[in-house]
This record gives C-alpha cells, sequence and structure tokens, in this order.
C-alpha cells in the first residue's frame, strides 16, 4: 500500500542538494558506491533521468531556472539569462524568499560569463559562495609520467595529496566547509548546495583510491568503434581528452581516431576511482546530517562517455551522456525505484512541492519571460504511485558542422547551425539533427543532417541506428510528432 504524502509533513525540512560532475549513470557492475547506494537505499531512485543538455553550464542552469536551453539561450558557457533572456527565478532564490538560508559549496552553477562571474550571488545564495582555492591548479602538471618522472598534465592523473600545490584537493576543501556549516546549524530551515568537482576530468583524486578499483574487473564498453550507421552529426572528437599530455602523446589521429583498448581500461578504472573518491567524501558528509529533519537531493549535470561507440566526455545526446543519477532522500516518504523516464527541469517543481511552496504556475511555453514559472513537472505524485507510465525526457546538443571540427564539442552561440533534439521514451531514444537559426533561435525541421533511433529492448547501448528500417517506420513518425510538439511548444 502505498503511503499518502501529507506535504505539510515535509515543509520547513533542511535540505542538501548534492550535485557531483559529470557523474554518469553507475551500475554495481561497474564500481559499488556504498554511500551512494545508502542514500539510494533509503530515498526515491529516479533510474532513468536525464539531462538537458550534455554540457556543465546549459544544465546546471536548466536545472536551477526549472528551464529549458532553448528558454534560457544558452548553449555554451558565455550569457547569463538575466542579462540575455529575463529575470527568472533559480530554485535557491526562491527558497531563500521562503525563508530559507541558501549556500553554494563548490560547483553548483558553472563559474563564470554563465552565472555573471558571481553563482548568481546575491539572488539565489544568502551568502557568498564558496569555492575552494586550489581549483587554481585544476589543470596544473601535477601528474609525473610513469617512464620520465616529469610532470605534466595529464587525463589519467592518481595523486598524492600532501604532494598537492596547496597540500590538499578542491572537493577536500569544499567538504570541510560544508561540514563546518552542519556543525554550526545556526539557519533553520537551511538550503546547502554542495557541488563536488569529480569525476571531471581530469582525473585527478588520491591515488589510493586506484587500488581499489581491479584492473582485471574492469571491463571495456561492448562496441568501442563507431557504427556505420551513426550519423557523421552525432560524432564529436572529444577534443577536451585528447588536448591532455598523456592521450596527445598517444598520436590518436584526429578527428576519427579510437582510443587503444589498454587505455580505454586504464581511463574507466580512473573514472571508477574518481567517483569512489567523491562517494567516500558524501559518506563523511552524511555522518553529520540529522535525516529525520533533512532532504537530501543526489544528481550530476550530466553523464560522460567512456569509449561506447568510440566517444569520451560528453557532448552528445546519447544515454551514456545524459543520464544521471537522480535521488530523492525525504523524511516520511518510503524507498522506491522508479524506472520512468524524468528530466532534471523537474527538480525545481518536486523540491517547491516537497517545501510547501504553492502558487508557483507552468510555464505557458519555452518562451514564456514570467520571472517565475517552470517547464519540468513535480515528481512527488510519482513518488506516492501516480502518474508512472508514459514518462518521456527531451534533451538537445548543438553543432557548428556536419563533418567533425575543432568546435564541434561545445560551439559558441554564433557558431551553432544544427540543433540536435532527442526524446527519450521507456524504450526508445529518437534524435533529429535539424537546421538551426542562432541568430533568431529558430528552427527548420525540413532540413535534417541526420537522424537516429535505438530500441533499448534490444540495444541499450545505442549501437544500431534503426531510423532507416521500415519496420519501425511508424514508431520513428510518432516519436518525432511528440519531439516537435514538445519543442516547439505546440
Amino acid at each position: 500500500m502505498v503511503k499518502h504524502l501529507n506535504t505539510d509533513d515535509l515543509a520547513r525540512k533542511n535540505i542538501i542538494f548534492l550535485y557531483v560532475d559529470d557523474l554518469r549513470h553507475l551500475h554495481d557492475k561497474d564500481v559499488n558506491l556504498p554511500n551512494i547506494k545508502k542514500i539510494a537505499e533509503n530515498g526515491i531512485t529516479f533510474n532513468n533521468a536525464f539531462s538537458q543538455q550534455a554540457l556543465c553550464a546549459p544544465s546546471r542552469n536548466s536545472l536551477l531556472t526549472g528551464r529549458r536551453p532553448d528558454a534560457l539561450r544558452l548553449y555554451d558557457f558565455y550569457s547569463y539569462w538575466r542579462h540575455e533572456v529575463s529575470n527568472f527565478t533559480t530554485l535557491p532564490q526562491l527558497l531563500k524568499a521562503n525563508g530559507y538560508h541558501t549556500y553554494s559549496i563548490g560547483k553548483v552553477f558553472h563559474p563564470g560569463p554563465s552565472s555573471n562571474y558571481s553563482d548568481d550571488y546575491p539572488y539565489s545564495w544568502s551568502e557568498l559562495p564558496y569555492h575552494p582555492p586550489s581549483e587554481i591548479y585544476k589543470d596544473a602538471a601535477v601528474c609525473r609520467d610513469r617512464t620520465t618522472k616529469l610532470l605534466q598534465s595529464n587525463l589519467v592523473c592518481p595523486v598524492k595529496v600532501n604532494e598537492q600545490p596547496a597540500k590538499t584537493l578542491p572537493d577536500l576543501q569544499s567538504l570541510k566547509v560544508a561540514i563546518n556549516i552542519l556543525k554550526e546549524n545556526k539557519y533553520i530551515p537551511f538550503f546547502l548546495a554542495i557541488g563536488f568537482h569529480k569525476p571531471h576530468i581530469p582525473l585527478k583524486f588520491p591515488s589510493h583510491y586506484l587500488e581499489k578499483i581491479s584492473k582485471h574487473n574492469v571491463k571495456p564498453p561492448k562496441y568501442p568503434n563507431k557504427p556505420e550507421d551513426m550519423p557523421l552529426v552525432a560524432w564529436h572528437p572529444w577534443r577536451d581528452v585528447r588536448k591532455r599530455d598523456d592521450i596527445r602523446q598517444l598520436n590518436i589521429s584526429y578527428p576519427m581516431g579510437i582510443m587503444p583498448p589498454k587505455w580505454t581500461i586504464r581511463i574507466r578504472q580512473s573514472y571508477y576511482a574518481a567517483a569512489l573518491y567523491i562517494d567516500d567524501l558524501i559518506g563523511k558528509l552524511m555522518r553529520y546530517v540529522n535525516t529525520s529533519n533533512t532532504v537530501i537531493v543526489l544528481t550530476s549535470d550530466h553523464g560522460w562517455s567512456l569509449g561506447e561507440n568510440g566517444l569520451w566526455a560528453k557532448y552528445s545526446n546519447f544515454d551514456v551522456s545524459l543520464r544521471v543519477p537522480l535521488i530523492f532522500n525525504i523524511p516520511g516518504i518510503p524507498p522506491n525505484i522508479i524506472d520512468t523516464p524524468v528530466e532534471q527541469i523537474d527538480v525545481f517543481p518536486t523540491i517547491a512541492d516537497v517545501t510547501g511552496i504553492k502558487g508557483i504556475p507552468k510555464c505557458k511555453n519555452t518562451r514564456d519571460k514570467s520571472s517565475l514559472c517552470y517547464e519540468g513537472k513535480s515528481l512527488l505524485p510519482m513518488m506516492a504511485g501516480k502518474n508512472q507510465n508514459g514518462g518521456f525526457a527531451i534533451s538537445q546538443y548543438p553543432r557548428p558542422s556536419v563533418k567533425p571540427r575543432k568546435n564541434s564539442d561545445s560551439p559558441r552561440l554564433k557558431e551553432i547551425k544544427i540543433m540536435g533534439y532527442s526524446i527519450r521514451t521507456q524504450r526508445y531514444r529518437y534524435t533529429e539533427w535539424i537546421s538551426f537559426n542562432s541568430t533568431k533561435f529558430t528552427r527548420n525541421w525540413s532540413k535534417v543532417y541526420g537522424s537516429e533511433l535505438y530500441d533499448h529492448l534490444f540495444d541499450p547501448d545505442e549501437s544500431n541506428n534503426l531510423s532507416k528500417h521500415d519496420k519501425y517506420r511508424y514508431i520513428r513518425k510518432r516519436l518525432l510528432k511528440m519531439l516537435r510538439e514538445h519543442v516547439e511548444n505546440n
């Protein structure tokens, strides 16, 4: 029997928002993350949660405003919605206006132009956001080459913490500040957002975590090469991986070359070790949390390809780049696992609902300039056992051209010529790459540069494009209709 949810009982709880950078949806067969698993065992796990765009700034701003990248007109790192579009209210700003003391620790908003070089302070935060001082060394040459023993800026970079320039790492500093806030506990209720940097590259973490991941247990991707039927526009050259000193020395052909098998295993092992490092920090943080009076939300900004279909990093519309962990641990709500596809823009209205904040309208469409509305939906009814069928998630990714260029991974707004819109249902993912006008923010659905259809019942790796198969023509037509209607808000 499903327990009836009384939102009055949920109101005024403290909220801890755990935001992990580039953490894809991981399974126990990949790596056991015991502390995240413990949060999940006592909470509601959304097994099919998807980011709106597999890039840091757009995905973070979408989650924190409850609006899609098209509403924010942000597909890169270089514009601030309050200046370029409208004065949209953020989730922490809403909570702050309703009596919450709001803190930002580490990487919550993406730093730089997309958050006005201030992490949207003072709008969103009661206090000046904290960034760990050791962030300045994030790409420093601190990784010792195995052969030459010289220091390099490597992709794979297990380190001894006491040998680092500041004798610490950013996430260790963020953890310390977050724990001090919980110890002092000056304000009730509070919203504490903690953005951990890893497993974002470089894969720099205390070296002893690598020893906990046996290389013999690390499996290669099932399909390590570009599928023949993948449209060229779906490919990206993962330049931020290639430019690291250790990978650059491999002389992988550009832009279509594939990572050597030995290095594929090494990178996957290091990614899992970096994820285990963050899991350990989350466990240390949770020792100071009063779980009887605190809502815990854990998610990531997007996923990360680990060699599937020949791709690395994010920058795509594939499941591995878009699928994220999403866990709500809410006092009084029994644990559950929900497989219905949901979106990260659903987090905004869900937390508003959980805290009992009423009267927030649904946005009329993506062009709605109202200061306070949301495009997603509250997930609280799903947690109560309702509306668990027929859900879907819409994501997107821009390209400057069909053929891979040096800016294909993350083009600037003025360079965008193509937008890949993707819809994910319980069984299918359908993606249409269409002409996009980055000045007028309009789409031409009749000019198509590539289509992709994947049937997850038979192809969870999204390596067999069925978009041209006659057997699937009606499914493709139905999914395209759904996609167009929701993108164009018809």
